[in-house]
């Protein structure tokens, strides 16, 4: 996947803003963010970085003053979901679906948080749209209004972006289920067997993050108000909500895989049935003209005129008779 570098300049920035407390923010730049300090009433700046870009590590450290295990943890490429809380800051990596040109549901981009209750500082190495929705509520005014706001709105805003692609893989599912399943099952089994595969990723990513929120909303920092743990706790709600049509999907797919493997099975056992029923019709036709057609003396019937009718008569009688026969015993 490419990576698409829309920072200022020569600078790690994606955007920041210094949030006005009523939804709202101006827009600041790298160095409007070296010089920046905390106003009166309760500003929040909040920056949103490429950590993928020279000295963001460094800066980390020396500017903000976070500590270097920490500091490596925001820039590393391990992605898996997790949080905590380190004194007074709160610590998270997220995943959200990837969304860019040619990526696959599963294909999730992680989104690092790092928060003290007056900056928060967010980095992401590939594109990743849950910010910039965020970022345009802002500046219509209707955004969040502090740092626990942000973090509430971030995560939501990840977990609701999952909802589609969950949509698309149970339209497919219940498209799957309306075909004829005799028209090109090859083709069918390799769709179902792509929606288990995004099934079982998203399944991977999204149970860790279900931890990482679980660990926000128990673990935050006091600026992390009520209110914005009982709305983590409705994110972790949906998530949960999430997981489960997951599981749903999972299983409607290995129904479905079953289905088909079962018919192909019943259609295989089919044709080996009737091959078996007229081998059994034709193997003592096999031995009858086989005893005939040997080439050694006193034969019978060799100088009659009517002996091939004879055998052709007696050949259709054992037809009739073994299929009589096989009527009689339910094999036909």
């Amino acid at each position: 996947m490419t990576i698409l570098n829309d920072t200022q300049g020569d600078t790690p920035l994606l955007f920041a803003r210094v949030l006005d407390g009523a939804g709202g923010g101006r827009a600041v730049d790298w160095a409007d963010i070296q010089q920046w300090q905390p106003g009166p009433g309760g500003q929040v700046l909040w920056m949103h970085l490429c950590r993928n870009q020279p000295g963001v590590y460094e800066w980390l450290q020396s500017h903000v003053g976070i500590p270097e295990p920490t500091a490596e943890l925001l820039t590393s490429d391990q992605t898996r979901p997790r949080a905590f809380r380190e004194d007074n800051a709160l610590v998270a990596t997220l995943r959200g679906i990837n969304f860019n040109p040619g990526a696959e549901p599963e294909d999730m981009v992680s989104m690092q948080v790092w928060s003290d209750g007056v900056r928060v500082i967010t980095l992401r190495r590939h594109p990743l749209q849950t910010p910039r929705q965020i970022l345009a509520q802002i500046d219509c005014g209707t955004g969040p209004g502090d740092a626990g706001a942000i973090v509430t709105a971030l995560t939501e805003a990840m977990v609701a972006r999952m909802s589609q692609s969950i949509v698309d893989m149970n339209e497919h599912i219940d498209l799957l289920d309306d075909m004829d399943m005799d028209d090109d099952p090859e083709a069918m089994l390799t769709k179902i067997a792509t929606i288990r595969r995004n099934c079982l990723g998203l399944k991977r990513h999204m149970g860790p993050q279900h931890v990482a929120l679980e660990a926000i909303s128990r673990d935050a920092p006091p600026w992390f108000e009520e209110h914005d743990r009982r709305e983590i706790a409705e994110t972790i709600d949906r998530l949960r909500r999430y997981l489960d049509d997951i599981d749903v999907s999972k299983e409607s797919a290995v129904v479905l895989m079953d289905e088909l493997r079962t018919r192909a099975l019943a259609s295989n056992e089919r044709a080996t049935y009737m091959l078996t029923i007229v081998a059994g019709i034709f193997l003592p036709l096999g031995f009858l003209t086989g005893l005939l057609g040997i080439n050694v003396g006193g034969m019978p019937g060799v100088n009659d005129g009517h002996a091939f009718w004879w055998v052709a008569g007696l050949c259709l009688a054992i037809i009739v008779g073994l299929m009589a026969i096989f009527k009689r015993l339910e094999w036909l």
